[in-house]
């Protein structure tokens, strides 16, 4: 992967798509006439995928990252020439005062339903926002979440910036390279059953139906435990994740604690003793670049997918 992605952000701009392409978010369809050149990504996923594509010369700055979790060196050198406009979401007026014209963000992902910034209040002061698949779920029905989620993401960009065919190739990547390595493992005689820990210890913050684990895991070869939560991202109870008994934990390691400290709670608490996960010492970190949309979900499939062989 890092092959290609190096080949494609070294490439000559392909030609442009023609204008004005309208595309589909969420409920909206959002029309563009020319490529955005001051635009402004929310959270560390959604600026991979900006940076993913290319698109560092169309970004004015980026938000939300340094007051929720410490880049890493990959994201830090994409946005070395890039300021933070807001360390966690941004206000109207920040990105007013920026010069925006695009944002890209999502509904818990730098935008929130019924809050200050959405799309229909930056739309008066010419920023259009194109929202992320996963978090669609948030104002309207949509399928089950899937890795389509996120490879649709960067089509919609790739159309949006007029590099279409740029965005196409790193899909069809994605997916060469991810079918390529699956057909190397092992068959499972039965999906290995696994729950994600985010955060909490009073009660956990798990991945439901519609939250981008739960795709990783399936292509991975298992099951979420939450599979039939009918939300994202959500507190549960922990005798539910007793009840169902998962054999393999993954624990989102992002915030004030760190994924060692999630574990240790785990395992000292008696309560938890007969989980298989537990008792069997099987876990697997996923950064949470990883566990959100964005290009770093192939790299979370083989992490999850040699967990879920591991004896």
């Amino acid at each position: 992967m890092k092959h290609l992605l190096t080949a494609l952000l070294a490439a000559a701009p392909l030609p442009a798509l023609a204008f004005p392409v309208t595309v589909q978010s969420c409920n909206r369809e959002v029309t563009f006439d020319a490529p955005p050149q001051a635009a402004v990504s929310n959270d560390v996923n959604l600026t991979e995928m900006m940076l993913a594509l290319g698109l560092s010369d169309h970004m004015i700055g980026y938000t939300g990252i340094s007051g929720w979790r410490t880049l890493d060196e990959t994201l830090r050198e994409g946005v070395a020439e890039l300021p933070e406009l807001s360390p966690r979401y941004p206000s109207r007026e920040v990105l007013i005062g920026a010069g925006a014209d695009f944002y890209f963000a999502g509904w818990n992902y730098g935008l929130r339903v019924g809050g200050e910034v959405t799309p229909e209040t930056l739309e008066p002061y010419g920023i259009k926002v194109y929202e992320l698949t996963e978090s669609c779920i948030h104002i309207m029905d949509k399928p089950k979440i899937s890795m389509e989620d996120m490879y649709n993401d960067l089509l919609n960009l790739g159309r949006i910036f007029g590099v279409e065919d740029r965005a196409t190739a790193l899909v069809e990547g994605y997916r060469a390279e991810l079918a390529a390595y699956l057909e190397t493992l092992p068959p499972l005689d039965n999906p290995p059953r696994v729950f994600v820990y985010d955060s909490g210890e009073d009660a956990p913050f798990t991945a439901g139906r519609y939250a981008m684990p739960t795709a990783i895991i399936e292509a991975a070869g298992g099951v979420n435990i939450m599979d039939d939560l009918e939300k994202s991202w959500a507190e549960i109870g922990w005798e539910t994740v007793i009840e169902r008994n998962p054999e393999v934990i993954i624990i989102v390691n992002y915030g004030d604690v760190t994924a060692d400290q999630k574990i240790a709670f785990l395992e000292g608490n008696p309560a938890f003793a007969n989980i298989p996960a537990v008792m069997n010492d099987r876990y697997v970190v996923l950064e949470y670049v990883e566990a959100t949309p964005g290009p770093r979900n192939i790299a979370a499939i083989r992490k999850v997918a040699e967990a879920l062989r591991a004896e």
